[in-house]
């Protein structure tokens, strides 16, 4: 009998995310890493951050009730910032704003993700133009799927799901999010007024992707939309932000002696509306002072890069990656503003349109115990097309036309690190680098108001530098481990909200300042100087015990300089010296899971001349999950335990403003 031979075997093809696999040089930096472990616990990614010391929104506030203007992230508390000095990624495409630097967080459902890394310190290499302070870098995932479906206090409810599937040789990966809330009044108390509101939220978000083999390579083809919907705490005052973003990338990864490359494009269109108010003295009411009714800005861009592993070299091995990269940005601020109580007179449009483009070198060298990696970037930066036209509403002419000149320049920006092996799971490094963040179209172009203060915008801003250097240690035992890293940084023409004078009384261009409030404008006023102290830790008591902790102490101080005299020695404003966190994890009984979270920070000022002093504040959190079966879990939870009053704000006349009381919530989580 003829024996017919069996067809050959064929590899199996594993679809992933275009995306080249972690740099080997980014071991030499300070590199946080969050699993899908430690993000399945929160439902915002913000909160997820900030379980790391010193990562915080501009204002304490979470993305549950921040404005969308005050969601841009920082990192280590140099200075935060409302447009953010953070870079944040996902799959290599920016997520921060085009029209503010911010990062619209509800448009990322954690549940949408199988990890992230915060990479401390400032950003050269691939990460170019907005990593002042470093780089978060969200990994999407690839596979399985998720559910998770809660109920909450306050009017809360919230439905979030991702998953894959393998369409023949494509793989196909959806996400969604509906979320709501009636909110909570964040003035409480003696201060608290008829004209304090909830800060009700609603928010729709979605995102598809499609990851394509083509030979060796992948490419992912994504698009994604979202919005959301929220009061602003006081009657009168509302916000919304929505938008959408589409991108294209190919990846063919490095393997032996073939080089890895990737190419990708993407697109970014986002719009947001803000409604300000003048509150009364007793807060009785609140008066429409400007209606921001659209801020339509489109950003778009590109990069590409080359790699090489696994090169012999001086008996170690090198890899390398050169790049380029390119974003633009356009946008504008569209207003009604000045109302003397019968209405808006006036209306106002001003934007414009900022770019920059860079090249880059990276390499790492290995070789027994050590660990070199250093990298280099030029870039080139522009702000054109910059106006500000008003018109008086009733008769249609204008009352300010003016055209701010074009502004261009080059940025040298690099890093060099190195890390060493010294045995007993122990390692030092010692990295030093350099970075820069132009200033955004909102920074430059759209004053605006909250409750009686007004800052002004300013177009004549340049880019923000930062050069820093830090040392760090580590070990890892069997069953714990243990980091410490020292910093210094300097921001040299910082950007910061300079106030210029208090109400009540008219000035130029920004009108009437109400009594109780202050008029700012952003300056690049001198420079902002930073030392810190960061140490983690972690420790498994037992099989089904384990703690964790981590501290961060960072003194920053501002050198005004002949711009801003009156700020020198203090501290920038929302830039707490220490922060710390502390968790407990443990597992009584195999399908019960318990977790105990404590977030601590010391006090912040509200204002960059230090007079409003917002009090230490720390908070507990509880969470229980109980496994129905492997695949669904029922949990609990409670945030802010205790009902800590977290004080997020404060005004001119002293009403603070709080962040959310303790919320019990529940919900139901099915995986696979």
């Amino acid at each position: 009998m003829l024996q017919v031979p069996p067809p050959p075997e064929l590899p199996e093809v594993v679809v992933t995310g275009a995306r080249l696999p972690p740099a080997a040089g980014e071991a030499a930096f300070s590199v946080i890493r969050l699993d899908d472990h430690d993000l399945r616990d929160q439902h915002r990614l913000d909160e997820a951050l900030a379980t790391v010391p010193a990562v915080s929104l501009f204002r304490r506030t979470t993305s549950l009730a921040a404005n969308p203007t005050t969601q841009g992230i920082s990192l280590r508390a140099i200075a935060p910032s409302g447009a953010g000095r953070t870079l944040v990624t996902l799959d290599g495409v920016p997520l921060n704003d085009p029209f503010g630097g911010w990062v619209i967080w509800s448009q990322i459902p954690t549940e949408s993700l199988s990890g992230l890394d915060i990479v401390r310190g400032s950003g050269a290499g691939p990460y170019g133009a907005g990593a002042l302070t470093g780089v978060i870098q969200l990994r999407e995932r690839d596979g399985g799927a998720v559910l998770d479906a809660s109920i909450a206090e306050r009017g809360g409810a919230r439905l979030a799901a991702s998953g894959g599937a393998d369409l023949g040789p494509v793989r196909v990966v959806a996400s969604g999010l509906y979320e709501t809330s009636d909110g909570y009044v964040p003035v409480r108390g003696p201060g608290a007024g008829a004209a304090d509101r909830p800060l009700d939220l609603e928010v729709h978000s979605a995102a598809l992707r499609a990851d394509i083999p083509v030979a060796a390579a992948v490419v992912s083809l994504r698009a994604s939309a979202f919005e959301e919907e929220r009061g602003s705490g006081v009657e009168n005052s509302r916000a919304s932000a929505s938008g959408n973003a589409v991108s294209a990338t190919a990846v063919l990864a490095p393997e032996g002696v073939r080089p890895g490359w990737r190419v990708q494009l993407w697109r970014r269109e986002s719009d947001m509306t803000n409604t300000f108010v003048a509150v009364a003295d007793d807060r009785s009411s609140a008066r429409p002072a400007a209606e921001q009714y659209g801020t339509p800005a489109t950003g778009w861009g590109a990069n590409a890069a080359l790699r090489r592993t696994s090169l012999p070299l001086l008996g170690g091995r090198l890899e390398w990656e050169f790049g380029a990269d390119a974003r633009f940005n356009e946008g504008e601020t569209r207003e009604r503003f000045r109302n003397l109580g019968a209405g808006f007179t006036r209306g106002r449009i001003a934007g414009g349109e900022t770019s920059v483009a860079g090249v880059y070198g990276e390499s790492a060298w290995s070789a027994g115990p050590w660990l070199v990696a250093g990298g280099l970037r030029y870039d080139s930066w522009r702000n054109e097309n910059g106006r500000r036209y008003e018109t008086d509403l009733a008769t249609g002419l204008p009352t300010l036309d003016e055209a701010d000149p074009d502004r261009s320049g080059e940025v040298v920006s690099a890093r060099l690190a190195a890390r060493r092996e010294i045995g007993s799971g122990q390692s030092l490094r010692l990295a030093a680098y350099t970075g820069f963040r132009p200033a955004t179209l909102n920074e430059l172009h759209r004053p605006f108001r909250v409750g009686n203060d007004i800052t002004e915008a300013n177009a004549a801003l340049v880019p923000e530098r930062l050069a820093g250097i830090e040392a760090g240690w580590a070990w890892t035992g069997d069953r714990a481990s243990l980091t410490a890293t020292a910093f210094w940084t300097e921001i040299e023409d910082a950007i910061v909200n300079v106030t210029l004078g208090e109400g009540p009384g008219t000035f130029p261009r920004a009108g009437f300042v109400p009594a109780g409030g202050v008029l700012r404008q952003r300056m690049n006023a001198g420079t902002i100087e930073a030392t810190g102290l960061e140490i983690d830790g972690r420790l498994e008591l037992t099989e089904v015990l384990s703690v964790r902790a981590a501290l961060s102490a960072t003194d920053a101080r501002v050198d005004g300089g002949v711009l801003a005299p009156q700020l020198t020695g203090l501290r920038p404003a929302q830039a707490p010296i220490w922060s710390a966190v502390a968790g407990l994890d443990w597992r009584p009984v195999d399908r019960l899971a318990l977790a105990a979270d404590l977030r601590w920070e010391s006090r912040r000022f509200d204002d960059d001349l230090n007079s409003r002093a917002l009090d230490a504040a720390a908070t507990v959190d509880l969470r229980a999950d109980w496994a129905v079966t492997p695949s669904a879990t029922v949990w609990l939870a409670a945030a802010n335990l205790f009902d800590a009053e977290v004080e997020v704000s404060e005004t001119g006349d002293g009403v603070s403003g709080f962040g959310p009381p303790r919320t019990l919530s529940l919900g139901v989580r099915l995986s696979r």
